[in-house]
């Protein structure tokens, strides 16, 4: 699990220095950080705390690939041209690896798909909203 743990944040800094992140470190321990909370708390409350290890290993191992995917489309990609296939595919991947964070929530919980997926999204909007809560974007003029 920790092992696992720190390749995904090893790739969350790779990812971050591709796009001009300085506060890559920071902001990848603290999503990660949010992530274990919500973990511990959904576990405890659903009476499966035994779960914990492989369900946190399972989510920083599709983490890992799909950070890995995502490294390959932006590393071929140029902000200087239009390029909508490329957004299309960072689109897809982004619901793809909602669909697979659903999942293990809900083998994990033992909830249906759909609690799983509004899990997901909930844990990933409140890991954003905290994020810009301590790192507001500038805003363009």
């Amino acid at each position: 699990m920790f092992s696992l743990l720190f390749i995904y944040l090893a790739l969350n800094l790779i990812t971050g220095d591709q796009l001009d992140d300085d506060k890559a470190l920071v902001k990848s321990l603290m999503a990660i950080g949010f992530q274990v909370i919500v973990l511990l708390v959904l576990l405890n409350w659903r009476k499966h705390p035994e779960r914990f290890a492989q369900t946190l290993s399972a989510l920083a191992l599709v983490g890992i690939v799909f950070n890995l995917v995502m490294w390959v489309l932006l590393s071929q990609s140029d902000p200087e041209d239009y390029q909508v296939f490329g957004a299309l595919l960072l689109w897809g991947v982004f619901f793809w690896s909602l669909f697979v964070d659903a999942n293990i929530y809900r083998h994990a919980l033992g909830v249906t798909l759909s609690i799983g997926m509004l899990i997901s999204v909930l844990a990933l909007a409140s890991s954003f909203a905290l994020l810009g809560l301590f790192f507001p974007q500038p805003v363009a003029s």
